[in-house]
């Protein structure tokens, strides 16, 4: 058994683990929203996906510090996860969410660690630079909600949201939009909150390219 993770936190430590995690990004990012949308019951996959993206966290933490911190996040997402979705007459379901935004951003420092590390550069790394940038939208779509559960309220337009699971796509949609500028029009922020979450990931979605694509190649250039 001791082999078996060890074999699991050296995969995901290594930079070809970048690829299978792009695999489940691209899942959760852009296709669970469409399985959402046709069928509400399809959110069980999220739930799935959000616990085993918070397991890679977990193997792929190097330091003790960002171990037990992950170990100590997960263990509490589990636990408000059987509470929901047992017999149990309360549920945390704001809470909930609020640790997910805390697992995801330890998740985005990891990986972000791990794409800057021993200042490598190769296809893998570039990969990992996307993972990154994917994380940061999912972790602004849970933000969202989060404020949706807190004010009443987040984003509108050509939406009606109904709670809970379902409108993980509505949230994810404008995320996307958001930190990639594109601006559609269709939805837009309701309060301050969500004006300034939505402000902050389009600056965000900004300068990560130039900032991440400026330090791969000064590590490309100093190891010349």
């Amino acid at each position: 058994m001791n082999n078996f993770f060890q074999k699991t936190k050296n995969y995901w430590v290594s930079d070809a683990s970048f690829v299978t995690l792009l695999g489940m990004l691209l899942f959760t990012v852009f296709i669970l929203p469409v399985m959402i949308d046709r069928e509400g019951d399809s959110t069980i996959f999220l739930n799935i996906m959000i616990i085993l993206l918070f397991c890679v966290g977990l193997f792929s933490a190097m330091e003790k510090g960002f171990l037990i911190a992950s170990i100590s996040m997960v263990t509490i997402h589990l636990l408000l996860r059987m509470i929901r979705f047992t017999d149990n007459p309360y549920e945390f379901y704001l809470l909930e969410r609020i640790v997910i935004i805390l697992n995801l951003t330890l998740l985005i420092i990891i990986n972000t660690r791990l794409l800057f590390r021993d200042q490598e550069v190769n296809t893998y790394r570039v990969v990992g630079a996307v993972n990154v940038y994917l994380l940061v939208a999912l972790a602004g779509a849970f933000g969202f909600e989060v404020i949706q559960l807190l004010a009443g309220d987040s984003i509108g337009g050509e939406i009606k949201i109904s709670g809970m699971d379902v409108n993980y796509g509505d949230y994810m949609y404008f995320s996307l939009v958001s930190i990639s500028t594109i601006g559609f029009g269709d939805l837009y922020p309701i309060n301050m909150s969500s004006k300034m979450l939505s402000v902050f990931l389009s600056a965000l979605g900004i300068l990560y390219p130039a900032v991440v694509i400026a330090k791969l190649v000064s590590f490309a250039t100093e190891k010349k």
